[in-house]
């Protein structure tokens, strides 16, 4: 099963909430798009900041489980985005994560999220912990 594979058939309840569909995965990139609807937005019927966070740490969470190495686990545990552009209800929007630094304790991703014409609406920073097994 390729990496892909791996993360549609991965329960990922939040992201299907959200409406996250993976459209590229590997150890160096992990794309993926998000349609806005009326309930992930705000007033005036703009994408929500909290989408907009939640789908970039979907992606940079997705990535570092890519990269993990057998029997570890991982959380956030750091974010910074910087909010760029407004994406109106109805647009296609498509996010691109890439690493920054993947280290044996700590990864960082940085996802750039755009429109369909590449006008980027928020560019995210995030750290990942690698969490390593309990001993028994």
């Amino acid at each position: 099963m390729d990496d892909l594979q791996r993360l549609r058939q991965s329960p990922l309840p939040f992201a299907a909430l959200l409406g996250i569909q993976f459209t590229s995965a590997a150890p160096d990139r992990v794309t993926a798009e998000l349609v806005v609807r009326d309930d992930l937005c705000t007033g005036p019927a703009i994408l929500h900041g909290g989408a907009i966070m939640a789908f970039a740490d979907t992606l940079g969470a997705a990535a570092t489980v890519i990269n993990l190495p057998a029997g570890t686990g991982t959380t956030t545990i750091e974010s910074k985005t910087n909010f760029l552009a407004p994406a109106p209800v109805g647009t296609k929007v498509l996010a691109e994560t890439t690493p920054v630094h993947r280290g044996r304790r700590t990864m960082v991703w940085q996802t750039r999220i755009t429109t369909e014409a590449g006008r980027t609406i928020a560019l995210v920073t995030q750290t990942q912990l690698v969490i390593e097994p309990r001993a028994p």
